[in-house]
């Protein structure tokens, strides 16, 4: 069966808003690493020097947070409930959320119109346009283009976000994981604030993330390699969170699943 990566690649040496640190131990260093270990944890006394080339195994030790990469968001990110509750945790989602059939709906032509988010309007006209009728479950990928800018401070700040209409309109067909190959699934902060200014209208701020306070669903941000896909639909989407107690979002390496050509 055929494979697409749509997941982008954690680098320390890429620009990020919190940036990462990836310290990498040689064999050596690991073997070091391990002798220590032993001995804080277990009392167990072993010499480094008693390993064939001193050398145990290299290890990476890395800080970054859990948004960094392409990664799922949980409901319990978004904040409490309107009844005060907090949505689930990424730990607690059903495993059958992230192994669907997914569709790709080309939002490429909002940003070249000068808008930074998308409306109901455009999803309507990017199914129109691949014939697609999602069914419930189905996973949505959203094709801005903003990838391109992966692994630099533009990737941040310029980029195609969804309105609260919009969002809506997704959950309303039954679908509960939303991805972009964007930062977030909301228009860039700069821009959010802005249009909050300009209007005091507090339903601008952060629209898509917020519609899961009152319908539970997850998102998957970062993602990259939409344009390989062959078609719009007619694959499987891959994208099991990795399983953090208690968090709000977890890393995926996300994979499209083709059917086997004939």
């Amino acid at each position: 069966m055929p494979l697409i990566d749509l997941s982008a690649t954690v680098d320390a040496q890429l620009w990020e808003p919190d940036p990462v640190t990836h310290t990498t131990l040689s064999a050596v260093e690991g073997a070091e690493h391990m002798a220590k270990g032993m001995r804080a944890a277990f009392g167990i006394e072993f010499s480094p020097g008693e390993l064939p080339g001193g050398e145990f195994l290299t290890n990476d030790l890395m800080s970054l947070t859990t948004h960094t990469g392409t990664h799922v968001d949980a409901p319990a990110h978004y904040g409490a409930r309107a009844d005060g509750s907090q949505g689930r945790t990424i730990d607690q989602l059903p495993l059958d959320w992230f192994h669907r059939p997914g569709f790709v709906l080309d939002l490429r032509g909002v940003r070249e119109q000068g808008r930074s988010v998308a409306d109901d309007a455009d999803l309507r006209a990017a199914l129109d346009r691949i014939g697609y009728r999602p069914r419930p479950l189905d996973i949505a990928l959203l094709h801005t283009g903003a990838d391109a800018w992966g692994g630099t401070q533009r990737y941040f700040t310029e980029f195609t976000g969804l309105d609260g209409s919009a969002t809506r309109f997704l959950l309303e067909l039954g679908i509960r994981v939303i991805g972009t190959d964007a930062f977030s699934l909301d228009a860039p902060f700069g821009d959010i604030i802005a249009r909050y200014r300009a209007t005091g209208d507090r339903s601008v701020l952060w629209p898509a993330h917020f519609a899961g306070r009152e319908q539970e669903y997850c998102q998957i941000e970062r993602l990259a390699g939409l344009a390989a896909l062959p078609r719009p639909h007619g694959f499987t989407v891959s994208c099991f969170p990795v399983k953090i107690a208690r968090a709000g979002a977890g890393w995926t390496r996300a994979v499209a699943h083709l059917p086997d050509p004939e």
